[in-house]
């Protein structure tokens, strides 16, 4: 079977650590090649980077021009800076390349309705990286909730709470200091926490109302937010999210990436699903997802552990080669829920409905 030919715009470390080496199996130490989607290629900015993308066996190109211009390949995954999203996207789609990008989709809502429309234009498949609906766990939650292991369920609170910023070196990165590039809390992980709330509840976020967290770090960002949110089906929820929290160390951390979901018959509380983890043996942390009842506490186990950033890929590429194309519109949907997070916590915690 042919496989779809990708080449990722923008080498950094997350690019070769996350999508390179697990998302398109380039380690193969730890990973068999994907059934879909190859990757064969890479450009960076800082041609320091060359070295690292050969080391994976993929071609170097000397420009963004020279990748999309290339015939051997049919889809980019851009990975470049937030700010250049839009515009990295847009270029590709225009030469006639399915595009993955990372998220946030673009850094307006103006700018994400463009490439949707260029992608709709040109018949072309557009995802964004979303990755976290594809953690086992969190697809466990989902069935459990529909299966009724819970009962009813009335509440639910996510949790993306660390420290980032207390070093001036952190406080100087977009995350902390650029705002319009979605850096602070909201734009960089209340939005994780909003698309993968719709996706455990099959439920769109209908209103939202937020409050900015006490200003206690010196950086330009909002140090965190508590966020109130209402779904189509009804059921209201929560977002926590900081850059303020210490939390301890890395196991505090981790464990705190996770979420809450109450129901009338039992909890389901889930550790470190909320992060770039699959669930593979050799990973920092272990997830884990608890269901307690009156019974007592149980541990829900997935069976299989698929990596979250493979079956992105995989699905992107399908789509390629069925010709059942992605549009996109998940991650115009996903800013516009940030942006209503920063609308209510300006105007003092007020309601905004979508």
């Amino acid at each position: 079977m042919a496989k779809v030919k990708y080449a990722i715009i923008g080498f950094g470390g997350i690019a070769e650590n996350r999508i390179a080496k697990e998302g398109y199996a380039c380690d193969k130490s730890r990973f068999a090649p994907l059934q879909y989607a190859e990757l064969t290629g890479a450009f960076d900015l800082n041609p320091a980077r060359k070295s690292a993308a050969e080391a994976l066996g993929l071609k170097w190109y000397d420009s963004v021009d020279a990748l999309i211009a290339d015939p051997e390949i049919d889809a980019v995954y851009v990975a470049t800076n937030n700010a250049t999203h839009a515009e990295m996207t847009i270029r590709a789609l225009e030469a006639g390349k399915h595009v993955i990008v990372e998220k946030p989709i673009a850094t307006s809502i103006a700018d994400a309705k463009k490439m949707i429309a260029v992608a709709k234009k040109k018949k072309l498949s557009l995802s964004v990286d979303h990755m976290m609906v594809n953690n086992a766990f969190n697809k466990m939650a989902k069935k459990s909730i529909a299966d009724g292991k819970l009962g009813t369920v009335n509440d639910c609170c996510f949790h993306m709470e660390f420290a980032f910023g207390y070093d001036p070196a952190e406080a100087a990165t977009w995350r902390c200091s650029k705002i319009e590039e979605m850096g602070g809390p909201i734009g960089d992980v209340a939005s994780h926490c909003f698309y993968v709330a719709e996706y455990i509840f099959g439920s769109p976020i209908v209103e939202i109302a937020a409050v900015y967290l006490p200003k206690i770090m010196e950086i330009k960002a909002e140090d965190g937010a508590y966020i109130k949110f209402t779904l189509a089906n009804g059921l209201k929820g929560s977002a926590k999210v900081a850059f303020s929290e210490l939390r301890g160390g890395l196991v505090g951390t981790l464990s705190n990436l996770g979420f809450e979901i109450y129901g009338n018959e039992g909890v389901l509380r889930s550790y470190g699903t909320m992060f770039q983890l699959s669930g593979h043996a050799d990973e920092p942390y272990k997830m884990r997802l608890e269901l307690e009842t009156a019974k007592g506490v149980k541990s829900l186990k997935p069976r299989v552990y698929p990596n979250i950033y493979q079956t992105l890929i995989e699905e992107h590429a399908k789509s390629v080669l069925s010709g059942r194309r992605l549009t996109g519109e998940n991650g115009l949907r996903n800013l516009e829920l940030c942006a209503a997070a920063h609308k209510s916590a300006k105007s003092g915690g007020k309601v905004v409905k979508l």
